[in-house]
C-alpha cells in the first residue's frame, strides 16, 4: 500500500534538486518553462503529442527563433532532458505542468480537450505525492471542476496524496527583458499543502512568486490581465478611426499623452489582435459569466472592435488605390509585410495578417508576403488554404512591381526605408515607416 508523502522531505527534496519537473505542451510556453527549470537545476522530461517537435528536441534543437538550443543540446547530453510522446512516462516526474493549448470552438466556446486528454492521462500514472500544476489560460473554476475530479477518480485525496494548482503563464514571446524566469508567478491552490509544495517548486525557478486564495481566483487573474489590454488596445483602435476622419494623427497623439506620467498608460493600435492570448482569452469570462446570468458588455464590444480592424485596414488600403491610382482592389498586387502576429518571432498564431490576406483574396486581388521569420505559412483551421505559401523575396523593383504594400509586423530586421523609397503605395497599420527617412508622400496609415 502507498503511503501519504510527507510534506518536509517533498520540501527538502526540491530545494536540493532530487526532483524530476515534466512539462506537458512543449510549445512557447512549455518550452521556456523547461528551459528555465534547467537552468535552475533540475531534471526535466518534456511531454508533447507531436512526435516530429519530440524529435526534434531530441536532437537539440528548439524549432523556435528565440530560443537557442544551446542549452537544450547541453541538458539532452547530459541526460538532464528529455522529450516524449510517451504518456505512460507521465508516473516518473514528481511534478507535471501542464501548459497546452486551450482555443475557442467555431461557436467561440471554451475548447478544453487538451487540458481534459492531460488530466485524464496523467490521472491513468498518479502517484502518492505527485504535484499538478495547470498553468493554460482557462474561465476561472476550471482546475476545481474539471481537472480536480479527474484526478480524484483515483482514489488519492487531493491535499495528501497529491497536489494540485493552478499558475497562469505569463510568456511574452520575443521580450529579452521579462523573461519567464524574471516575471512573478502567481500561484492559487484550493488547500493548503498544494499551496505550499507548489509554492516551493516555483521558488527555486521563478524571481517571485504570489500566492493568492485559491485556484479560481488565479485563473481570474490571467483572464483580467489580457482582458484588460484587449479593452485598452480596442479603445485606441477606435480612436485611430475617429481621429484619422479629423485628420489627426493618432501615433503622434499616443506619443504626446504617454509624456503625462500618471492616469495614462499608452495602448498602440494595429491591424488587428494576434497570438494565443489576447483575441481568445477574454471569451472565456464571457462564456463563464453566462452561467451566472452576468452580460459582459466591454468584453464583447472590444472584442467586436478589434476583430474589425483587417477589414478597416482593407477598406483604406480600397480608398488609397482608388484615389492614387485609379483602380480598385480586383487585380491588384499586393504584398504583405509580416505574417508573424507580433515583431521579431516567428508566432503566426490567430495573426491577423492571416485575415488580411484572406480579405484581400476573397475581393480579388493577388497576395504575397514577406516576414524573414515565417518562410512559410503553418497549417490552420480557419485560413487553410494558405498553408504552405512561402515568404518572397523582396528588392527594389519587386517592391516597386506591386500596385501596394501593407504593413502588418513591423519587423527590426526589415529596411522600412527601402519600403518606403520604392514601394508605389505603403499602407502602414504600425507607424513603421516614421522610422525611416526617405519619402512618406506614398505612405497611408491605417
Amino acid at each position: 500500500m502507498q503511503t501519504a508523502p510527507d510534506l518536509q522531505e517533498l520540501v527538502n527534496r526540491i530545494r536540493t534538486r532530487d526532483y524530476t519537473i515534466g512539462i506537458m505542451g512543449l510549445g512557447y510556453v512549455g518550452l521556456p518553462l523547461a528551459m528555465i527549470s534547467l537552468d535552475a537545476g533540475f531534471k526535466v522530461i518534456g511531454f508533447d503529442i507531436d512526435a516530429s517537435r519530440v524529435a526534434l528536441l531530441n536532437r537539440g534543437e528548439t524549432g523556435i527563433d528565440h530560443l537557442p538550443g544551446a542549452a537544450i543540446k547541453v541538458a539532452v547530453d547530459s541526460k538532464r532532458f528529455r522529450a516524449t510522446s510517451d504518456f505512460a512516462d507521465l508516473s516518473e516526474p514528481d511534478a507535471i505542468l501542464i501548459a497546452v493549448p486551450t482555443p475557442l470552438t467555431k461557436n467561440r466556446e471554451p475548447n478544453l480537450s487538451f487540458v481534459e486528454n492531460s488530466a485524464r492521462a496523467i490521472a491513468e500514472r498518479l502517484r502518492p505525492g505527485q504535484l499538478v500544476v495547470l498553468e493554460s489560460t482557462t474561465w476561472p473554476g476550471t482546475t476545481r471542476e474539471v481537472v480536480q475530479p479527474l484526478l480524484e477518480a483515483t482514489n488519492l485525496s487531493l491535499g495528501k496524496d497529491f497536489f494540485l494548482a493552478y499558475s497562469p503563464e505569463r510568456v511574452d514571446p520575443g521580450n529579452d527583458v521579462h523573461t519567464t524566469a524574471t516575471v512573478a508567478k502567481v500561484i492559487g491552490a484550493d488547500d493548503s499543502s498544494s499551496l505550499q509544495v507548489a509554492k516551493e517548486l516555483y521558488d527555486q525557478i521563478i524571481v517571485q512568486t504570489v500566492p493568492v486564495a485559491s485556484t479560481a481566483t488565479a485563473e481570474a487573474v490571467k483572464l483580467t490581465e489580457n482582458i484588460f489590454r484587449s479593452v485598452n488596445i480596442a479603445l485606441v483602435n477606435e480612436l485611430k478611426v475617429i481621429f484619422d476622419r479629423m485628420g489627426i494623427d493618432v501615433w503622434e497623439v499616443i506619443e504626446a499623452a504617454k509624456t503625462k506620467p500618471f492616469g495614462y498608460m499608452a495602448f498602440y493600435p494595429g491591424p488587428g489582435l494576434g497570438g494565443h492570448c489576447i483575441p481568445i482569452d477574454p471569451f472565456y469570462l464571457t462564456w463563464k459569466a453566462r452561467e451566472y446570468e452576468v452580460t459582459t458588455r466591454f468584453i464583447e464590444l472590444a472584442g467586436e472592435i478589434n476583430t474589425n480592424m483587417p477589414h478597416y485596414v482593407v477598406d483604406r488600403l480600397v480608398e488609397a488605390l482608388d484615389r492614387r491610382a485609379g483602380r480598385g482592389l480586383r487585380g491588384s498586387r499586393i504584398l504583405v509585410i509580416g505574417m508573424s502576429y507580433k515583431k521579431n518571432v516567428g508566432d503566426t498564431r490567430e495573426s491577423p495578417s492571416l485575415k488580411l490576406i484572406d480579405i484581400m483574396e476573397r475581393r480579388g486581388a493577388v497576395v504575397d508576403y514577406h516576414d524573414p521569420y515565417v518562410p512559410e505559412i503553418p497549417g490552420t483551421r480557419e485560413y487553410a488554404t494558405l498553408a504552405g505559401r512561402p515568404s518572397v523575396d523582396i528588392c527594389a523593383s519587386s517592391l516597386a512591381s506591386y500596385d501596394a504594400v501593407v504593413i502588418s509586423t513591423d519587423h527590426d530586421a526589415i529596411d522600412w526605408q527601402n519600403i518606403t523609397k520604392y514601394a508605389k503605395l505603403v499602407i502602414d497599420t504600425r507607424n513603421a515607416c516614421a522610422r525611416s527617412q526617405s519619402r512618406t508622400d506614398n505612405v497611408v496609415k491605417a
